[in-house]
């Protein structure tokens, strides 16, 4: 299959938008021993759990956070674990399990800001781009098409490249793709894609125009 692909924007961020809500603030707020906050303010119930969060030790911090987000994905002894990794190391970039990279990068930007910089600061990319199906290629865009697209056009040093070449060679099927892209949405007749930084970079980035052939893997 074949598609011709434009990119328009690629964006370096260490947030996302609408990544917690009012809910989510106040409920860390009550397990931060700050409860029954009455505003409605987006802005100002963040200064005050940043606040509260910043009143702990950020490993104990982080361990709060991380019971809230992923006590359904992790267990006790882990979350301990990664708490204190935390610290230390991108995790987002680094935890073993892919599918938790999204969530563990929205964990990880709130405790940076909330310590002023005392957790490593991780950073996602943002690509606004057009994907155009040529011949008898699927025309039903989803993240493994793209990531495969893009990945044609990324320098050879690239993380997805060197750790995925089997997957991105049809070889095997590419579970992690969906995955390796947090969000895929369309908007009009474009697209926009959300990965972390670790995976695809601005600097990584061959052209703003490439075509791409790709296959699919088929099970025997």
């Amino acid at each position: 299959m074949k598609y011709a692909i434009k990119i328009h924007k690629i964006s370096t961020v260490d947030d996302l938008d609408n990544a917690w809500n009012l809910e989510d603030y106040k409920e860390l707020l009550e397990r931060f021993e700050l409860p029954n906050v009455e505003s409605t303010d987006l802005k100002e119930v963040r200064e005050l759990l940043f606040m509260a969060i910043s009143d702990k030790e950020p490993s104990e911090a982080a361990r709060i956070v991380l019971d809230y987000k992923l006590s359904d994905k992790m267990n006790e002894h882990q979350i301990d674990s990664v708490s204190y990794e935390m610290l230390i190391d991108k995790i987002s970039e680094e935890y073993p399990r892919i599918e938790l990279h999204k969530t563990l990068f929205i964990i990880n930007q709130l405790l940076y800001k909330a310590f002023n910089g005392k957790f490593p600061n991780a950073k996602a990319t943002i690509i606004d781009f057009e994907i155009t199906p040529k011949m008898n290629a699927d025309k039903d865009i989803n993240k493994e098409i793209v990531l495969k697209c893009f990945a044609q056009n990324l320098d050879s040093h690239n993380v997805i490249k060197r750790l995925f070449h089997k997957q991105l060679d049809a070889e095997e099927a590419f579970d992690e793709a969906n995955n390796i892209i947090w969000f895929l949405n369309k908007i009009h007749d474009k697209f926009q894609l959300i990965t972390s930084d670790y995976f695809m970079s601005r600097e990584e980035f061959l052209n703003d125009e490439f075509d791409a052939k790709i296959s699919v893997f088929e099970e025997e």
